[in-house]
């Protein structure tokens, strides 16, 4: 099981044993659970929701390594190209062909280059927002879901 799925199946048992809990009478709408248990599942949680913090870092340094290795892609095609158009220099119609090509393959180069960083800095940004609305909603049912045990005990 992933540690996102441990996180909403924990959630899960939580809100299941808050909804058979048995209610309290005339406490207007309190109920009884194991305190102890549910200090557990909430452990649970704590325990697993900094991997899925940590599966958010490690996919922003992935994405860092994919923008150097584009980079280094795109500097290794322009010195090829600028190779290329340095060795066919002895006629004026190949050299402004090569040229041509160079800047060609430069545009494209940069071009593809911005597209994959867009596209990169887009997937980190789903994931990292999936992953912030995980963690909040999460962090939101527990607050709520603590407050109602401590509005419990208090009465």
């Amino acid at each position: 099981m992933t540690n996102q799925g441990n996180i909403d199946s924990i959630i899960l048992m939580m809100e299941e044993m808050l909804d058979s809990a048995w209610s309290i009478p005339l406490s207007g709408g309190k109920a009884a659970i194991d305190a102890d248990r549910f200090h557990e599942l909430l452990d649970d949680l704590k325990m697993h929701i900094p991997v899925e913090v940590a599966k958010a870092k490690e996919i922003v340094n992935d994405r860092k390594i994919i923008l150097d290795e584009a980079k280094k892609e795109a500097e290794m095609m322009l010195r090829v190209a600028e190779e290329r158009s340095k060795k066919m220099i002895e006629h004026d119609e190949i050299v402004r062909q090569a040229q041509a090509k160079a800047n060609e393959l430069l545009s494209t180069s940069q071009l593809q280059a911005r597209e994959l960083k867009k596209a990169t800095g887009d997937y980190v940004d789903s994931v990292l927002r999936t992953t912030e609305e995980q963690v909040a909603k999460s962090l939101n049912e527990l607050r709520a879901k603590r407050q109602a045990i401590k509005a419990a005990k208090i009465n």
